[in-house]
């Protein structure tokens, strides 16, 4: 589940040995009066499960269950072992009252603690996780609504830029939500992104069997490319901007009410523009 329109990665980071902080993860970066870190606290990561459940339940219409309306959390097991990455804001404060936004971050390590990536119960990853290398799910973001800007959109992008550049993440996946289940509706989009950015099979995820709704639903001639990429939820154009691709297949959430669709991004653009960025800067390359 994912709330709020991201853009694509603002890669000016600090390098390498500058980013990392004392405890492993990266310094906060700044941008006027947002920065954006990873969760330090067992407080923090509350204030990520109200905002989540603000958001996609309160705002967005999100079947909540007994335990979920009476705590006003949207929590599950994942949350216990992913990094948060935050956006706060320091007009708030410097702690939990200050995040406004957020994205959960899962690498192997994390999801072996549970048994599985968050991602398994709507889409086959065996060709991920066999692939050598760290892999990285990304899931649950949103953006409190007052800070729904593309500068907070930029901030949250450089965080995973950052993570994807201290952790040596090879590639990313997880599930990108369209709004709404009627696949008559929904049927121009998907056939795009099926006919136009479906992933190489060799790192092709497929939605299980089970709940596996066809995404080629249209005739070819019956879909204008320009109006269905425009109709895009921003987060999945932002990932094809990134290079992303697409899996075989989508899902219908009925409790968060959205189609999920699996997006895959090879981490190599990242590594490359970062790389090149700094290359620039301290003048190993001449600018194009």
């Amino acid at each position: 589940m994912n709330a709020n329109p991201v853009a694509p990665p603002d890669f000016d980071l600090p390098p390498e040995d500058e980013l990392r902080a004392p405890d492993g993860g990266f310094v906060e970066l700044r941008s006027m009066n947002l920065g954006v870190r990873i969760a330090s606290s067992a407080a923090e990561i509350d204030a990520v499960q109200a905002l989540r459940y603000r958001v996609f339940y309160d705002e967005m219409g999100a079947k909540a269950d007994a335990a979920t309306a009476a705590s006003k959390r949207d929590v599950d097991a994942y949350d216990a072992v992913a990094d948060h990455l935050v956006v706060v804001d320091h007009d708030l404060g410097a702690g939990p009252e200050a995040i406004v936004g957020c994205y959960r971050l899962i690498r192997r390590a994390a999801a072996a603690k549970i048994g599985h990536f968050y991602s398994s119960a709507e889409y086959d990853l065996t060709k991920l996780i066999a692939l050598p290398g760290e892999i990285l799910e990304l899931g649950r973001s949103c953006v409190a609504t007052e800070y729904r800007t593309r500068g907070t959109m930029q901030l949250l992008w450089r965080g995973i830029a950052a993570y994807v550049v201290l952790h040596r993440i090879d590639l990313m996946f997880g599930c990108a939500s369209l709004p709404g289940t009627d696949l008559d509706a929904l049927a121009p989009p998907l056939t795009y992104l099926w006919r136009n950015h479906l992933a190489p099979e060799e790192i092709r995820p497929r939605a299980v069997a089970e709940r596996y709704v066809a995404m080629d639903r249209l005739p070819p001639d019956a879909v204008n490319p320009g109006r269905a990429l425009n109709v895009l939820p921003p987060l999945v154009k932002g990932y094809l901007r990134l290079g992303g691709f697409i899996g075989d297949g989508a899902v219908l959430d009925e409790q968060f009410n959205t189609t999920d669709v699996c997006i895959v991004v090879k981490t190599d653009l990242i590594s490359a523009k970062y790389s090149k960025h700094y290359e620039r800067r301290v003048g190993w390359v001449a600018d194009e």
